[in-house]
């Protein structure tokens, strides 16, 4: 790079005024330094004015007059801030817009509350409209003032709103209006995980034979930006994302909180579930405010700067080959690379932060933990339930359970099992109603409920306790019993014989 390139960069971060006061002060900043002699004065003021100086704003060199030297000289003679004096005085109206009238301002700003996706010129041309209809509006500044008294007061382009009668989506623009955003971060390693789902830019070709667009999901913790997991997939699915997740505890243990938004896949029974059973706190991003996670959707950005670019060359690109380039490029670049916002390398800041992390339990528990728990009630017939249309047997030990609690995952019932209702640990596996198996007329036992074997049925040999005491009761009366016998007409023929 050049002098006159370095010397151009000055001039575009440095505002004109201060390049204006900077010159001035190294004009006259020579007497000040070096008082000339009495009487000397006109002399060393007449040899400035002689000089050429580079232009502070444009390019080649440029005179001052000796009346201009004097005033600078003089008026940072006296001042206690030499350059503050000698910069470019602030006009009286500066920032007031004085060229915009009350009823052109009020004309924008109704104009602007209703169509703020409009741009700069399309305001303009409509203001121009309105003041050529109505003349009490104007008059119209230029386009340039126009611009500049939009952008001071906050005026910018917004995006075109879609779902425009959606409730959730004006709400999260009315919030956004009035609520500040503020970059955040958590105080340790696996205090918060940020997840979710990006589709990617490369399509990959399919085992059918079909181009689809893969589904990354991403995990990132939130204070070291380690990458815990990162798996593509065809869809967004709960059943993937649990997939991932187990993963990503495996190999950076269990995190005290989870971040993501409210998709279908995160809200899952059997995600927001398991979240609970592993002692995870579960925060969702408010509705249509992708703001809050951030940190993810910056981390797409190098997903699609530097990994996706690398595999442009693949023509046949498959979803295995995708996950296995994945895998070397965040476990060898990413993790490894400088972060330019938390100075360290994730995977650096991730081993040296202090971590509130918990060891990951085993696969089974995971297994187990992201599944609905659920209530069916058995019947008795033959002591099935039935789930997801699919009828299951209860062992004979729980035949007493009106409404057995079972948890299972809805993409996979080869795994579904029955639980206490009271403390949610997994008593017994069941399995699928296999009607033909049962064919064969063999029968397992009734087990004992509980452990406790009920004895065999004693022979009957009397009335029964209470039945019995009642009758010794009624006897101790003295009373008759209440009511009349009938005898048999042919016992009483035979008696009048007798």
């Amino acid at each position: 790079m050049s002098l006159d390139d370095d010397e151009d960069d000055a001039k575009r971060v440095t505002p004109s005024h201060e390049r204006w006061a900077r010159l001035r002060f190294s004009i006259v900043g020579r007497l000040l330094e070096a008082p000339p002699a009495r009487g000397r004065l006109e002399a060393a003021l007449e040899e400035l004015a002689k000089q050429h100086w580079r232009h502070p704003t444009k390019s080649g060199l440029t005179t001052f007059a000796f009346s201009t030297i004097e005033h600078w000289y003089y008026a940072a003679r006296k001042a206690r801030d030499p350059i503050g004096v000698l910069r470019r005085k602030r006009r009286s109206d500066s920032g007031g817009h004085p060229s915009m009238g009350a009823s052109l301002r009020r004309a924008l700003l109704l104009q602007y509350a209703s169509h703020p996706s409009w741009s700069y010129q399309l305001h303009f041309d409509n203001l121009r409209a309105l003041v050529e209809a109505d003349g009490t509006v104007g008059p119209l500044p230029s386009y340039p003032t126009l611009r500049r008294f939009m952008k001071d007061n906050g005026m910018f382009r917004k995006r075109r709103r879609r779902g425009k009668h959606k409730p959730g989506l004006e709400r999260a623009e009315v919030r956004l209006e009035s609520r500040e955003v503020r970059s955040w971060e958590s105080e340790y390693v696996n205090a918060l995980w940020h997840y979710d789902f990006h589709e990617g830019s490369l399509p990959v070709l399919t085992p059918r034979g079909v181009w689809e667009k893969p589904q990354l999901l991403g995990i990132v913790d939130d204070y070291s930006r380690v990458a815990p997991h990162l798996q593509w997939y065809l869809s967004e699915t709960a059943e993937n994302l649990v997939h991932g997740l187990i993963q990503g505890f495996q190999k950076r243990g269990l995190p005290r909180g989870v971040l993501s938004d409210n998709g279908g896949a995160m809200i899952a029974g059997e995600t927001t579930q398991g979240l609970e059973r592993l002692g995870i706190v579960q925060d969702t991003t408010l509705p249509y405010s992708p703001y809050q996670n951030g940190k993810q959707e910056s981390f797409w950005g190098q997903v699609e700067g530097r990994l996706l670019p690398m595999l442009e060359g693949v023509r046949d690109l498959t979803l295995e080959q995708l996950n296995h380039a994945t895998q070397a490029w965040v476990e060898m670049e990413y993790h490894r690379k400088l972060h330019d916002e938390v100075g360290q390398s994730p995977l650096q800041r991730f081993l040296e932060g202090r971590s509130v992390g918990r060891n990951s339990p085993d696969g089974l528990s995971l297994r187990q933990a992201f599944a609905v728990q659920e209530r069916r009630r058995q019947r008795k017939s033959d002591g099935t339930v039935s789930i997801e249309g699919v009828r299951f047997e209860i062992p004979s030990r729980f035949r007493h359970t009106e409404r057995p609690v079972v948890r299972y995952a809805s993409w996979d019932l080869t795994h579904v099992w029955l639980v206490d209702g009271q403390t949610g640990a997994v008593v017994a596996r069941i399995y699928p109603l296999d009607k033909h198996r049962n064919a064969d007329g063999q029968r397992r036992s009734l087990e004992p409920v509980y452990g406790v074997e009920v004895p065999r049925a004693p022979e009957q040999s009397g009335p029964a306790p209470l039945l019995a005491k009642l009758m010794a009761d009624y006897a101790e009366t003295g009373l008759p019993p209440a009511y009349i016998p009938k005898t048999n007409p042919d016992e009483y023929d035979e008696d009048k014989e007798d």
